[in-house]
This record gives C-alpha cells, sequence and structure tokens, in this order.
C-alpha cells in the first residue's frame, strides 16, 4: 500500500494525521481510546482499531475520491 500525505493536526505533543492509500482508503494517526470509550465502542473485531482524532482533521478529506497517479519512486 503507498500512501499520499493529506493533512496533519498539530498541538504541542500531539500530531493526528492522514493519509490517503493507493488502494482507495485512508490512513489515520490519532489518539487512543480510554477504557470508558472503549466500552462504548463496543467489541472490535480482530485486525481492526477505533482511534479519536480532532475534528479539524477532516478538512483534509477530500470532496470527492481521487484517482491520484503513483510514482514509482515514492
Amino acid at each position: 500500500m503507498r500512501l499520499r500525505f493529506l493533512g496533519k493536526h498539530s498541538d504541542p505533543g500531539s500530531s493526528p494525521t492522514l493519509w490517503g492509500t493507493d488502494a482507495g482508503q485512508y490512513v489515520i494517526m490519532g489518539f487512543k481510546l480510554d477504557a470508558d470509550t472503549l466500552a462504548q465502542v463496543g467489541e472490535i473485531p480482530a485486525g481492526e482499531a477505533a482511534i479519536r482524532v480532532p475534528r479539524e482533521l477532516m478538512r483534509y478529506l477530500p470532496k470527492e475520491p481521487r484517482r491520484w497517479r503513483w510514482r514509482r519512486d515514492c
């Protein structure tokens, strides 16, 4: 999977980040959930994770799906 940086929301000590992939998905780096929040989410299937990110990070999501040209040297 190849990533394309879309944006970052930086505060001192944290940096939630958003990438688009060549598979038409997104990769999001965010914060782990505390136990109370995880209990509200419920069971998380194997291989999946629930995270939290600042709402402001979502401004980097494209309004429409994109088809990027991926360079071989990236």
